[in-house]
């Protein structure tokens, strides 16, 4: 009870504090270069993958060295498979092009966009930091822990233990649930000194004001040792719409020794990859993995929805394209935008930076895709890199056609968007992916691991919290299905549906089975939900023959039904 007491106390002094409005860096654009905040980079090892995450938007690279990757796995060998990765963010205000980068610097820093006299304006104070938690903290060993409460109001995930829909200091649970670990930050690209030509991939253009909340969590059993998820919920913070809004993650995938590499993708499964050239990673490079090496990849789990249709609809995986190293043979219009603001932009749109497309090679007339090399490496079925590739630039459909690629360097970046994709002021959008690494028997045996381990890693987190998403169209009204099958025993499926429009673009779902008494049995359901179709299973097994019902309530709708168990 004491310890409960003084808990509390310290939080009401922190967020007095906050109120009183302490700061430790001018919230505005104005800040002098020499008080410009460091970038912090954060371990995240909460599995057999050991890497960091960056309060500037990057990942996976590390900074406490000149030059050095971050992706190692396994964890404590000395092996890396990516260098650096980032996530970006590009659209156009008033016919200018607005983008918050992150590759190799990246173009965010800690804080929120608040509204002064109709104008937004960046700040920050101490408040604003990646906060971290593991399974065994509490608030006793680790303030992150005790001061997760600070930034639940900007998104930072908790496990809701007493099922009042409030964050309780001590009662409920920071992070993501059961994971064993989770990172939270809040950020934001609104501040103008974070915006360069030279962070690596575009950028230094005026900012776009977005508020980005940023989580990233493992889990270290089974096959999810191998896997790490993150996820950025990202705000329209300013007065103006972004039109042709583009979101990716760019990454610069090493494996292991980087000049002997090859990229792939997976157009069903949303997935980029890349794997080893032939089957032996260099043994006598740094980093190697030698026979037999692994592949590495990103998945797509979860996609904004563009709300200005009608239907309003998911966007899912718009285009998976390769970008080379300024060293590796190739066209120049496939090269590193470094500073090139529109020619960064045309890559996440899935084309060339000078806007040619990529074609498919021996295609008569040419094919054109906005997927490279989206073939079968192992079966050898589809495009893949050896099958090789057209050399063409400037908007031509044609050129020279070489029948195998050399290997290489390579970059992936994966992209959610469209032309007509506009995000109004206020609005929210949520990009998720997971990052893993599989090893199979060959090089090219490890990118079918890789598929496999996507395919649990999908439908592991459709149905990390109880929920399965069955639909990616956006309904019209919440829904309540009638359970099925019922009469049953022991488990049953309850359907319902979640249209979009809500403030906060997630509706709280409870969904609460009680018995024929008017008794609460179970809440089986109480989270936040994207718009979507869904599906959660019951399984009576602990529980008596009889007719029970089930109570779903979602801001503000309220629908009940009646099932039976029966065995």
């Amino acid at each position: 009870m004491r310890t409960e007491s003084f808990l509390n106390i310290f939080s009401l002094f922190i967020v007095l504090l906050s109120i009183c409005g302490f700061t430790y860096l001018s919230g505005n654009n104005s800040t002098p270069a020499a008080i410009y905040p460091p970038i912090h980079q954060m371990l995240f090892d909460p599995n057999n993958i050991s890497t960091y995450i960056f309060d500037s938007g990057i990942f996976n690279q590390d900074l406490r060295f000149s030059n050095h990757p971050g992706f190692q796995w396994p964890k404590g060998s000395g092996k890396y498979a990516i260098y650096t990765s980032g996530f970006s963010l590009a659209a156009y205000i008033d016919s200018m092009l607005r983008e918050a980068m992150a590759s190799y610097s990246g173009e965010w820093a800690p804080g929120y966009i608040t509204d002064s006299a109709g104008v937004p304006v960046a700040r920050t104070d101490f408040r604003f930091k990646l906060y971290k938690v593991s399974r065994s903290d509490n608030a006793i060993n680790n303030p992150d822990w005790l001061n997760w409460g600070l930034m639940v109001p900007y998104g930072a995930p908790f496990n809701d233990v007493d099922h009042n829909g409030i964050y309780n200091p001590v009662i409920d649970t920071p992070g993501v649930r059961n994971a064993s670990q989770t990172i939270f930050g809040c950020l934001t690209d609104g501040f103008l000194w974070s915006h360069s030509s030279g962070e690596g991939f575009g950028g230094g253009t005026l900012p776009l004001y977005a508020e980005m909340h940023l989580t990233a969590w493992g889990y270290n059993t089974g096959q999810l040792q191998d896997v790490q998820f993150l996820k950025w919920e990202v705000i329209n913070k300013s007065n103006k719409q972004w039109n042709r809004t583009y979101f990716s993650v760019y990454s610069d995938n090493d494996l292991g020794f980087s000049n002997d590499d090859y990229n792939g993708c997976d157009t069903i499964r949303q997935l980029g990859y890349t794997y080893n050239g032939d089957n032996e990673d260099d043994p006598n490079q740094p980093y190697s993995y030698g026979i037999n090496p692994p592949a590495v990849g990103m998945v797509l789990l979860e996609s904004p929805v563009n709300k200005s249709v009608n239907p309003p609809k998911r966007l899912g995986m718009s285009s998976l394209i390769y970008i080379k190293n300024t060293s590796t043979p190739g066209p120049p219009c496939e090269s590193d935008p470094n500073g090139e603001t529109v020619g960064a932009y045309n890559f996440m749109r899935g084309l060339k930076k000078d806007l040619t497309p990529w074609v498919i090679p021996y295609t008569n007339p040419p094919r054109t895709t906005k997927y490279c090399y989206s073939g079968d490496p192992e079966n050898l079925t589809g495009w893949t890199e050896f099958g090789g590739s057209v050399q063409n630039c400037g908007g031509v459909l044609t050129g020279n056609t070489i029948p195998v690629n050399p290997v290489g360097q390579r970059r992936i970046m994966l992209s959610s968007g469209e032309e007509n994709f506009t995000i109004s002021p206020g609005e929210r959008q949520v990009f998720v992916i997971a990052q893993l690494i599989a090893r199979g028997t060959t090089n090219v045996n490890s990118v079918t691991k890789l598929k496999l381990l996507t395919d649990f890693v999908r439908n592991f987190y459709n149905s990390v919290i109880g929920v399965k998403g069955i639909s990616s169209n956006i309904p019209a009204g919440f829904i309540l299905y009638q359970n099925y099958p019922n009469p049953f025993n022991p488990s049953t499926t309850i359907k319902f549906e979640i249209p979009s429009g809500v403030k906060s673009d997630k509706s709280k779902v409870k969904i609460v089975i009680y018995d024929v008494l008017g008794r609460e049995v179970e809440v089986l359901l109480n989270e936040k939900l994207s718009p979507g179709t869904f599906e959660v299973d019951w399984d009576a097994s602990n529980n008596p023959s009889g007719v029970y019902f089930y109570v779903f309530s979602a801001n503000g709708f309220t629908n009940t039904k009646k099932m039976v168990v029966l065995k």
